[in-house]
């Protein structure tokens, strides 16, 4: 299938490899075009604009950082909408609130275009081995034509109702996860200076009730950041994660419900970020918080 991409960051550009290796044919586009040499050289046409993705795919993704990357990909002169969409299904996997999916898939029918979308739990890895776990909202037609292609990101993807709850369901599982690094980094805190070896301190944890799939994951490169400095490899930032956190405070205060432990975590990332850390991976915020327990007695 001949598939268009915008937004070639860490996410987009692992599905596009994704999809390379199950044989389609891709044009892509990013607003920084070097990230595309790297798709470039494996045969993946690279477009001047979003409305040339629009004008050469046939189903087309989109992988953006916010609202504001959404409007600006999608609308005005070269934007996604001014290409020859007429038809076609578009497919948004940003992680954005409910209310941004709706108004795109509005502004997407209003050019008779089709509309799907479905943000996936997952970081690169899982991306470039087609393990993500897709959060689909849309109509059943729509999600039966995208399916065979999410099937191949994805290790199981659904789809959840209308266009919206795609991105609730994604602001949710993402909270806990965010949460989770600051929690470790305080509970290791306490025995940051008690003499245990790294690799003993993650197999114990991991093995106990705070243990998660997450921690499981990434355990490995903890211990190795726990040693040497967070140097693991990025899969999403400290940053990424503070705009989630906005995200999700900003659902709930539209809804009028409190998310007293959410607040909170985003004063911690923000710190973490005033300090350098915001392109750091965010499990590196375990490091961080461990870091500030180095005076502490054991």
């Amino acid at each position: 299938m001949e598939i268009g991409i915008c937004g070639i960051g860490r996410m987009g550009g692992a599905m596009a490899e994704r999809l390379l290796d199950q044989g389609h044919r891709l044009t892509v586009w990013n607003r920084t075009a070097d990230k595309t040499k790297k798709l470039a050289e494996r045969g993946a046409a690279v477009a001047r604009s979003p409305a040339a993705v629009g004008d050469a795919a046939q189903l087309i993704i989109t992988m953006l950082m916010d609202a504001n990357a959404i409007d600006a990909v999608y609308d005005g002169p070269p934007g996604l909408l001014a290409g020859k969409v007429r038809g076609k299904l578009l497919i948004d996997m940003s992680t954005v609130a409910p209310e941004t999916t709706r108004a795109l898939a509005a502004r997407v029918r209003a050019k008779h275009a089709r509309f799907l979308e479905c943000p996936v739990g997952g970081t690169v890895g899982p991306a470039r081995d087609g393990k993500l776990l897709g959060m689909a909202g849309g109509n059943a037609e729509d999600f039966a034509e995208a399916k065979p292609v999410l099937d191949q990101l994805c290790r199981r993807v659904d789809l959840l109702g209308p266009n919206g709850t795609g991105s609730a369901m994604k602001l949710a599982i993402n909270l806990p996860l965010v949460v989770y690094w600051e929690a470790l980094g305080e509970a290791l805190s306490l025995v940051r200076n008690a003499g245990i070896a790294p690799e003993k301190l993650i197999e114990i944890m991991t093995d106990s009730s705070g243990g998660t799939n997450a921690l499981k994951n990434r355990g490995p490169k903890l211990v190795a950041a726990m040693k040497e400095g967070p140097k693991a490899e990025v899969g999403f930032t400290i940053d990424g994660m503070r705009k989630d956190l906005r995200t999700m405070l900003a659902v709930a205060h539209g809804m009028k419900v409190d998310l007293p432990v959410t607040a909170k975590a985003l004063d911690c990332y923000d710190a973490a970020a005033k300090e350098g850390w915001g392109e750091r991976d965010g499990s590196s915020l375990v490091v961080y918080r461990m870091d500030h327990a180095k005076g502490a007695k054991a």
